[in-house]
């Protein structure tokens, strides 16, 4: 992962908030008080399927983020995901002048994280104000709604018009207007009604034209209701539908837009099936969309983290949760991007970002959302076995970029995409704690034990047979990613060892014969160590500034050192090596054992150094390193989520579940609460 200037304002937000961000008292709303244009990182509306980021323009979206969907152009000759259509953009003429940022006031903007939705207001002059409410919709993966009311201060006529644009990306666009007119009869009713709906579509190609992207919109109006919509079609990119209403003062007046947006990479028809998602949730109606959608995120947030004590905490903890969330779906075989569904981060490609960050917080508090991100490589499972064997290697051996195909994706001028093998046994490690958490015996079978005598097969490959206790693994980059093309790093092979091991339990737990190899070559792999007992990164480290946690690792989340005195030696060296530019999560790791450690003052400044450094305007998203301008970094997230559960709370996953031991908390802190863990929804109190 690449690197980003760092720039220095610690000091300024460890222990507050940069101006703008929310003061507010509510722990599920985030607030952004005015914009700067120039200084504006949206937040994502998400719903597992598609993400629509927020714009600083009133009733715009920035960008519309379509996942599982990869096209190759941009960026290094490899797949990128792609943008969707702009399908719930807005134009709005008051007495036939545009609103826009510069003639509006009053502009606010504010995500209700337990509804997932952002509500943005303003005012224009003293004529009207306007309150826009957008969702994904989580019930309907490939749909959102925005809901427009507009209070007339002074009689005036307004001219809403909703647009659907096109991403630079997109060729052959084809814009498309119709109107479905029907006369339903209802045999309970004395007399027919009409059904007008509205339409309006584009369909488009990806750059290499492999994949067909559509989208489509329609209005839904209060019954009885009645415009008249003209359709203007202004160029290939760009064409809108609008209408036009005189309002009274003190009148309110209010639509919707409802659209879908889906490619051919989900379904074989995207333009059909575009409208007839549309044509559903416009038939639906606001009241069923909107109770449907809240009855799902109340449903999610039945998993939940609760600190009582630390409110700026609370709420930063759940904006974290609430990312998550809106990034994963269960019941899909779509991974993780370290930005999620925020924008096109790292080409949308899948990293071990998933399985050691993102995934175990998920693993805990929601293992049916995690089951997913599992499943996206079970199904890929047939390229890692060809990239093994391209590399002269057995088994399966994992990208470690992976878009559609599950081949490797990396750009070929960066060397982690031939070296950076210890994806592989983090793929391993997650599919195991997936069992030890669900005790599914039925996926075991039929998905983890396939998956881990791959993994398993491709290390005892890989080691190269020495002598005893000298089965190297050479030529490789580590978790430190600044070291490169070096010998027997800690954590590769550490995780190594660890996931040689789970797979003979795997065998064992099916019973069946078990590959003695497994066993024999995890006994023989080394893990270094200096002279005075500190494990060494790899053959030739010498102590230098490392970019983020590797040897760390061992300790947590591997859990490979259970030694009190070894982990806190190894925390004493590292912590001073990590780089201030590092990405987010090597901080959270260091969190996490120190409280392990009983250290709780150490461990809080670490945990939010973790994060709120990276906090960036105005809602505080977090980006991937201190100064950095790339949020949301959803990886962060996750390494922040695992030091709260695995280290403050005293969760474990182990043989026996998720379980609690005895912890302690921050002197600030009166109690933490973990709802709705694991299969049976358990919930974990440390007060």
């Amino acid at each position: 992962m690449k690197n980003t200037k760092w720039i220095c304002f610690f000091c300024v937000i460890v222990f507050g908030y940069l101006p703008g961000f929310s003061q507010s008292a509510d722990s599920w709303r985030v607030t952004a008080l005015g914009t700067d244009n120039a200084n504006y990182f949206g937040v994502t509306l998400g719903n597992g399927m598609i993400g629509l980021v927020s714009s600083p323009e009133p009733m715009r979206v920035k960008d519309v983020v379509l996942n599982g969907a990869f096209d190759n152009y941009g960026r290094g000759r490899v797949d990128n995901i792609l943008k969707g259509f702009n399908f719930l953009n807005l134009n709005l003429d008051v007495d036939f002048q545009r609103i826009g940022p510069g003639n509006i006031s009053g502009f606010k903007q504010s995500l209700d994280m337990k509804t997932a939705s952002l509500v943005t207001e303003f005012d224009f002059g003293n004529k009207v104000h306007v309150k826009q409410t957008m969702l994904a919709l989580r019930h309907l993966p490939y749909s959102a709604l925005s809901l427009i009311e507009i209070e007339a201060r002074q009689d005036c006529r307004i001219t809403p018009a909703s647009v659907i644009e096109s991403p630079d990306i997109l060729r052959d666009v084809r814009n498309l207007y119709a109107v479905i007119d029907r006369e339903v009869v209802n045999p309970y009713a004395k007399n027919p009604h009409k059904v007008r709906i509205p339409l309006m579509t584009s369909v488009g190609k990806s750059p290499s034209g492999r994949h067909t992207v559509a989208a489509s919109t329609s209005f839904i109006f209060d019954k009885g209701e009645e415009v008249s919509l003209i359709h203007e079609d202004w160029d290939y990119n760009m064409h809108l539908t609008k209408f036009s209403k005189d309002l009274k003062a003190g009148q309110t007046f209010r639509f919707c837009i409802v659209g879908s947006v889906i490619a051919s990479a989900h379904v074989a028809d995207a333009h059909n099936e575009a409208e007839r998602l549309t044509v559903f949730a416009a038939l639906e109606g606001y009241d069923r969309l909107w109770g449907r959608h809240v009855k799902e995120w109340d449903e999610l947030w039945k998993s939940d983290i609760v600190i009582d004590g630390d409110p700026d905490l609370q709420r930063d903890v759940r904006f974290m949760l609430y990312h998550l969330y809106s990034f994963a779906r269960e019941g899909t075989a779509f991974s993780l991007s370290p930005m999620g569904l925020s924008g096109l981060g790292y080409n949308g490609h899948v990293f071990w970002d998933t399985e050691l960050w993102m995934y175990p917080p998920l693993l805990a508090l929601k293992p049916e959302l995690a089951r997913s991100l599992l499943e996206y490589r079970f199904q890929r499972l047939e390229a890692a076995r060809q990239n093994a064997f391209s590399h002269g290697f057995k088994g399966a051996m994992f990208p470690w970029e992976s878009a559609s195909e599950g081949q490797e994706a990396t750009p070929v001028w960066a060397l982690t995409g031939p070296f950076q093998h210890h994806i592989t046994g983090c793929v391993g490690w997650a599919f195991w704690k997936y069992y030890q958490v669900t005790k599914d015996k039925q996926w075991l079978r039929d998905r983890g034990y396939p998956m881990l005598k791959e993994v398993a097969d491709f290390w005892a490959s890989r080691v190269e047979r020495n002598g005893p206790g000298k089965y190297d693994i050479k030529n490789v980059i580590g978790a430190n990613e600044w070291e490169e093309n070096i010998d027997n790093n800690a954590f590769t092979n550490a995780m190594a060892i660890t996931v040689l091991r789970y797979a003979t339990q795997a065998a064992t737990e099916l019973g069946l014969p078990a590959n003695p190899d497994w066993s024999h070559v995890a006994q023989n792999i080394p893990v270094l160590k200096f002279p005075d007992g500190v494990t060494r990164e790899n053959a030739t480290y010498d102590g230098i500034r490392i970019k983020q946690a590797d040897v760390n690792l061992l300790a947590f989340p591997l859990e490979f050192y259970t030694d009190r005195t070894q982990i806190e030696k190894d925390l004493n060296y590292y912590e001073p090596r990590y780089a201030p530019d590092g990405p987010a999560m090597g901080f959270s790791v260091l969190a996490a054992i120190a409280a392990r450690q009983g250290n709780m003052d150490r461990a809080y400044d670490l945990l939010i150094k973790s994060y709120r450094p990276n906090q960036v305007p105005p809602f505080g998203v977090l980006a991937e390193t201190a100064g950095g301008t790339n949020p949301y970094f959803a990886t962060g997230a996750g390494g922040t989520l695992q030091a709260l559960l695995f280290g403050f709370a005293g969760l474990r996953i182990s043989d026996a579940g998720v379980t609690q031991v005895k912890a302690k908390l921050p002197s600030k802190w009166k109690s933490i609460e973990v709802r709705g863990v694991g299969v049976n929804k358990s919930t974990f109190v440390l007060k």
